[in-house]
């Protein structure tokens, strides 16, 4: 049994679920998620279809191995940390302690004043204290928190990993569209989404620069506005709001609906390409096929847009034409039906994820972890008096010690070029 948890704790393990991982991220990547069995077989082959869906790489993010070997891995994070935990906290307190001073990397006689190379070397100042044998000595000891880099490197990489699973685990995600003016409800959810504008900057040579819909977010009580924050959302810059991130997607055409009966306003809504609408109760539905900006000019030399649609009966296709703007659609009789004012809806992806700050903290935590590792290396240094007064100078560091002891040297040659 005590293998079998030494082993869960290993780096050996570590990286054998490090390298499934990797390759089940590269196969979400490559394969389209989220498509139907239907779609697959149809990119694929029936056979690569089924095996597709079976292993859950359609979703491989929400997959239950995903998750399982994200659990092992974040258990082997645990373990390991926990496991060096008392061997850290020896090394740290082994650190000042005069009587483990370890094995020296750095050499250096005839210093005539300890203090003044500790000082060249911005080292605190020495201490009184004995070595081993129980000779006396001074030493200095210079960043012991760097030797937790590498312990508060994986805790951070271990609240990295919670934070995006259970980020993609628990996450809500909507898609609301509308046309400046709506208001549209986020699925089931207390809020809505008024859209107050939406525009397209564009360049001087006509290129698209820039979507922005300009929004406010409503939470709603019994149906009713309880509070409202306003923000605004563009490409690469989301809105957020009430714990939700609003991200600008997309957008496309819509045009005004217009039912009407003997001059009297029926029914008016505004309707985005792909929608249908079931018209008056009847058993037809207008579905807006596509708008044509520069379908005819009237008599005044005017362009007037074309509005292609299609019309069911129920499920059943049941015609399709195009009509001007204004004009009249004669299969609605005796109800007048007609689109204009042609416009461009906005569509917004609406997103929550309330273990995003854990997964904020996982990553401040680990820079600070490199830090430590990186900057803040541990250093060594003592010395022992000598009958002619002098100081022979010991030192080490556990990383960088070549480094740390060609400063030394330099320093000791300075001080002797200064007396």
């Amino acid at each position: 049994m005590k293998k079998i948890w030494k082993f869960l704790g290993s780096m050996q393990f570590a990286i054998i679920l490090l390298v499934i991982l990797a390759a089940a991220c590269a196969g979400g990547s490559f394969i389209p998620q989220g498509l139907s069995p239907e779609q697959y077989a149809a990119q694929y082959s029936e056979r690569v279809a089924g095996l597709i869906v079976g292993l859950r790489l359609d979703d491989v993010f929400h997959a239950w191995w995903f998750l399982v070997l994200t659990a092992f891995l974040c258990g082997n994070l645990l373990l390991c940390n926990l496991i060096r935990l008392p061997q850290l906290i020896r090394r740290t307190r082994a650190a000042a302690d005069p009587g483990k001073l370890g094995t020296p990397s750095v050499h250096a006689e005839g210093v005539r004043d300890f203090n003044a190379l500790l000082a060249k070397l911005r080292m605190p100042k020495a201490v009184e204290g004995s070595d081993g044998e129980g000779r006396p000595v001074r030493y200095s000891v210079q960043n012991r928190i760097g030797l937790w880099g590498a312990w508060v490197c994986h805790l951070g990489i271990l609240l990295l990993i919670l934070g995006f699973t259970l980020g993609q685990m628990t996450k809500e995600e909507y898609t609301v569209y509308g046309v400046p003016g709506e208001t549209k409800r986020i699925a089931e959810q207390d809020y809505a989404v008024r859209i107050n504008d939406f525009r397209v900057d564009r360049q001087e040579n006509g290129f698209v620069q820039q979507y922005t819909s300009d929004l406010t977010i409503l939470e709603l009580s019994g149906g009713e506005q309880a509070a409202a924050i306003d923000t605004q959302a563009s490409v690469n810059h989301p809105g957020s709001a009430f714990g939700f991130k609003i991200y600008q997607n997309a957008m496309g055409d819509a045009a005004k609906l217009s039912v009407r009966k003997d001059g009297e306003t029926l029914q008016e809504s505004y309707l985005c390409v792909g929608d249908a609408l079931q018209i008056m109760g009847t058993p037809l539905y207008l579905q807006l096929q596509s708008i044509l900006p520069d379908y005819e000019t009237g008599a005044d030399g005017h362009t007037r847009s074309g509005f292609a649609y299609l019309i069911y009966v129920g499920d059943e296709f049941y015609t399709m034409s195009v009509r001007a703007e204004g004009e009249q659609i004669a299969d609605f009789k005796p109800y007048e039906v007609f689109f204009s004012e042609p416009c461009s809806y906005t569509l917004l992806q609406i997103k929550r994820d309330r273990f995003t700050p854990l997964a904020l903290v996982g990553g401040v935590v680990t820079l600070l972890g490199l830090l430590l590792a990186f900057y803040l290396q541990t250093r060594k240094l003592w010395a022992r008096r000598e009958e002619d007064g002098t100081w022979t100078v010991f030192g080490s560091s556990p990383k960088g010690g070549a480094l740390f002891a060609d400063r030394v040297k330099d320093a000791v040659e300075q001080l002797k070029n200064q007396s």
